[in-house]
């Protein structure tokens, strides 16, 4: 996964257990594409001061992932999930309508919590 994605989602995850510098500016730098530049004019610091919160925030998020995990159970779940959409999928071919019907219901609901 690509660095800027995966910093993203665990932004998106573990941000509110950073501080609010924290998480405004890594969602600056990674979501809204400002440049250190621009993060360090807008907040009045100066660059290297945006690198540094940068690196301490980007290494906080990792250790909560180290620990928590929760990034990579949401992930193995969407597998899971994805798995069973394609047998839904499978079995609805073959099924009478009322079946069809079920399945359908089931696939709707399991795409809500995707």
């Amino acid at each position: 996964m690509e660095k800027n994605v995966k910093i993203s989602m665990l932004n998106q995850i573990y941000g509110k257990l950073l501080t609010q510098k924290q998480y405004e500016i890594l969602d600056d730098y990674y979501n809204q594409d400002l440049s250190l530049s621009e993060i360090a004019e807008n907040n009045q610091i100066t660059r290297q001061a945006v690198r540094d919160i940068l690196q301490k925030a980007e290494k906080k998020l990792n250790e909560y992932e180290q620990k928590l995990k929760l990034m990579k159970k949401e992930a193995e779940q969407e597998k899971k999930i994805q798995k069973i959409l394609n047998q839904i999928t499978k079995q609805k071919e073959k099924s009478n309508p009322e079946t069809k019907k079920i399945l359908e219901t089931i696939e709707k609901n399991l795409k809500d919590l995707e």
